[in-house]
C-alpha cells in the first residue's frame, strides 16, 4: 500500500495505492466514499479487497473536507467533488502499470461515479455505483434532503441534521445537476449494487438506473442496508465476481 496526496487546484486529496501481489501491470479502480464517509469505512475497505482479490489494484481517494483531505466537511459541494474526482481520474492516467481504468463510488460517491462515468466516457471500461445517491439533486430541487426540510428557492445558509451540517452552497449546486444527462451520454457496462432495504437512498433509484443506462446490471443485496453491514461479504462476492469477468474477458 502506497499512501499520497494528490493535488487538485491546490487542494490536497489523501490518497492511498493498493495493488494486488505481484502486480506489474493492470487494471485500476478508483474507490470514492461517500457524503459523511472516508476511505477506512468497512463498505470501502471490502470493496478494496475484493477488488484486489480479483486482480485490480485500487486507488481510494478522499475527497474534499473528508478523511484527511483539505478542506471543511461543511464547505464542500458536488462541483468540488467532481473537480477533485477529474483531478484523481487525471492522476491515474499518469500510472504506467495501467491498462485499464474503472471507477467505484459508495453513496454520493456513487452520485460522483455517475456523473463523472458521463463526462468522461471514453476513459472507463466500467463504472460501478454502490448505493449511489443520486437523488440528492432531486431532493435538493424539492426542499428535502438528507432527511432536512427547506425551502428550495430560499435556501437557508446552513442546514443540519443529526449534527451533519452542510452550507446552503451545498444545496444551491445540487440543485443544477440532472444526472439523467450523464446517464445519458455513458454507454459502457454499469454495474449497480444496492441493498433493497436500504434506509438513506430507496432501491427504486437502483431500478431506475437500470432502466436509464444502456448496458447496466443490478445486483440486490436482499435485506442490507445502505452501507451493506448486514451482510457486507454478498457485496463483496457480487463486486469480485464482476471484476474477475471482467479481467478474464
Amino acid at each position: 500500500m502506497k499512501e499520497f496526496y494528490i493535488d487538485s487546484d491546490g487542494i490536497r486529496l489523501h490518497a492511498k495505492l493498493d495493488m494486488p501481489e505481484g502486480m506489474e501491470k493492470g487494471p485500476l479502480c478508483i474507490l470514492i466514499h461517500g457524503i459523511t464517509g472516508h476511505m477506512e469505512e468497512d463498505h470501502i475497505i471490502g470493496a478494496q479487497k475484493a477488488m484486489n482479490d480479483a486482480g485490480v489494484a485500487v486507488l481510494r481517494a478522499e475527497m474534499y473536507g473528508h478523511g484527511k483531505s483539505d478542506g471543511e466537511f461543511k464547505d464542500h459541494t458536488l462541483y468540488k467533488w467532481v473537480t477533485n474526482a477529474l483531478s484523481v481520474v487525471n492522476y491515474a492516467k499518469t500510472l504506467d502499470f495501467v491498462t485499464d481504468l474503472y471507477l467505484c463510488g459508495h453513496s454520493q460517491g456513487g452520485l460522483l461515479t455517475m456523473l463523472i462515468g458521463g463526462m468522461c466516457p471514453d476513459t472507463f471500461k466500467a463504472i460501478v455505483p454502490l448505493s449511489p445517491a443520486w437523488m440528492i439533486p432531486d431532493g435538493a430541487r424539492e426542499g428535502n434532503l438528507l432527511g432536512m426540510n427547506f425551502d428550495p428557492k430560499h435556501i437557508p445558509n446552513t442546514l443540519e441534521n443529526r449534527g451533519v451540517v452542510l452550507s446552503g452552497d451545498y444545496v444551491r449546486v445540487a440543485q443544477t445537476i440532472h444526472v439523467e444527462d450523464e446517464i445519458e451520454r455513458y454507454e459502457g457496462p454499469v454495474f449497480i449494487i444496492h441493498g433493497d432495504a436500504d434506509e438513506t437512498v430507496p432501491f427504486e433509484y437502483a431500478e431506475k438506473a437500470l432502466k436509464l443506462y444502456k448496458n447496466a446490471k443490478l445486483v440486490p443485496i436482499h435485506g442490507d442496508d445502505h452501507c451493506f453491514t448486514k451482510h457486507l461479504d454478498e457485496m463483496k462476492d457480487a463486486l469480485r465476481a464482476f471484476f474477475k469477468e471482467e479481467t478474464n474477458a
